[in-house]
């Protein structure tokens, strides 16, 4: 196993890719369904959650959002406005309108309301046991869990992205949280 950021990534990507591959659309919806409420759960009493839509290999939240919005919670979405500014959370709805951002990521429109949230859901490349999370490795959730400190940190993850122990750097910031197909682990 590649002990580099790097490496790692290329390693946790191509794991990932192997394990939505090896199941079927049916079985990654019902895990979809089922992790919305854990990570529902992991959130506590939030009434405003961020969360991301995901590419074809991370875990589906769209199910977290759906439940969400039938409870009255609010919900966001990650809006870039340059690849050089943070990422900010801007209300949206599953029928409110996307827009292409950098990256060529779908995002809220720009004058969409920005939200301060109570949880943010999280994708991820690869976890471990002491709630350290490996993304892109852009930045972006680091900062913006830097910028809202208050905000549940929850991470969402297929098993297969596990691993024993991950390198940390200092302005790495750990999850509350970590939902995957098989169980929802608290830091």
């Amino acid at each position: 196993m590649p002990e580099d950021k790097d490496g790692l990534r290329k390693d946790l990507r191509q794991r990932r890719r192997e394990f939505v591959v090896g199941h079927d659309v049916c079985q990654l919806r019902v895990h979809a369904i089922v992790m919305a409420r854990l990570a529902l759960e992991a959130a506590g009493n939030a009434s405003r959650i961020a969360c991301y839509l995901a590419n074809p290999f991370e875990v589906d939240v769209m199910p977290i959002i759906q439940l969400a919005c039938a409870r009255g919670i609010e919900t966001a979405l990650p809006f870039i406005a340059e690849p050089d500014q943070p990422m900010r959370f801007l209300l949206w709805k599953p029928d409110d309108r996307l827009v292409t951002g950098p990256f060529a990521i779908p995002q809220p429109v720009k004058d969409a309301p920005e939200i301060e949230p109570d949880a943010i859901i999280a994708p991820l490349l690869g976890f471990d046991r002491a709630g350290n999370r490996l993304g892109q490795g852009g930045g972006f959730y680091d900062r913006a869990f830097a910028q809202h400190p208050a905000a549940r940190r929850i991470g969402m993850a297929w098993s297969a992205q596990e691993q024993a122990s991950l390198p940390v750097d200092s302005w790495d910031q750990r999850l509350h949280a970590i939902v995957t197909e098989r169980e929802r682990i608290d830091f």
